[in-house]
């Protein structure tokens, strides 16, 4: 019988040599992706380094601003800081909090001139911008869209094995590098919202 078809192996012996393409190993190439967390006064960043070896936080931080300041400085000093911060970890991507709807009209205009420094200071790098929801970050992160700060925190001290919780805004933006990384090695229907 094996010598009228030609003697070809049997379907219990056959061994694939095409790659696997949904293990993690195989779609884990090294990017360095930016997280901004947008604010007037507290303007988070986060950097990581994804691998074979899982997530490695490079940076993060807050660049804060006294209240005292003028909104004009606190605008410059947040886009003079992200400019060095490209240089330094020259980040393939960044991802940005996407806009949620708040009901002071005064609040959501400064969050706006922040958001807009943040912006025109990581395009002038020329690095490609997406931005996530809050909520979606939550529910990457900590698995529930609505999940307090303090949980997301430490979901990202031990996602990025930090010895120590990061500060809040700078964990919001270790959170959006993270969510994103995470929706970029998956196959989506609807790719990254990219601005």
């Amino acid at each position: 019988m094996k010598e009228r078809l030609g003697a070809r192996p049997s379907r219990s012996k056959a061994v694939s040599t095409a790659p696997d393409i949904f293990s993690p190993v195989s779609r884990a190439a090294s990017r360095v992706i930016l997280g901004v967390d947008p604010s007037l006064r507290g303007t988070g960043f986060g950097v990581i380094r994804t691998g074979r070896a899982g997530p490695q936080a490079l940076a993060q931080g807050t660049i804060a601003c006294p209240k005292d300041w003028e909104r004009s400085r606190c605008l410059a000093t947040i886009a003079q800081k992200l400019r060095a911060i490209l240089r330094e970890h020259q980040p393939e991507v960044c991802v940005m909090e996407g806009l949620f709807f708040a009901q002071n009209l005064k609040t959501a205009i400064i969050m706006g001139e922040a958001r807009g420094a943040a912006l025109a200071a990581v395009a002038e790098a020329g690095v490609d911008i997406f931005e996530i929801a809050p909520r979606k970050v939550k529910q990457a992160i900590v698995g529930y869209g609505a999940a307090q700060k303090l949980a997301v925190a430490k979901m990202v001290q031990r996602m990025l094995n930090l010895p120590a919780l990061p500060a809040p805004d700078a964990a919001d933006a270790l959170a959006l590098a993270l969510a994103h990384a995470q929706e970029t090695s998956r196959h989506l229907l609807t790719p990254p919202k990219r601005i």
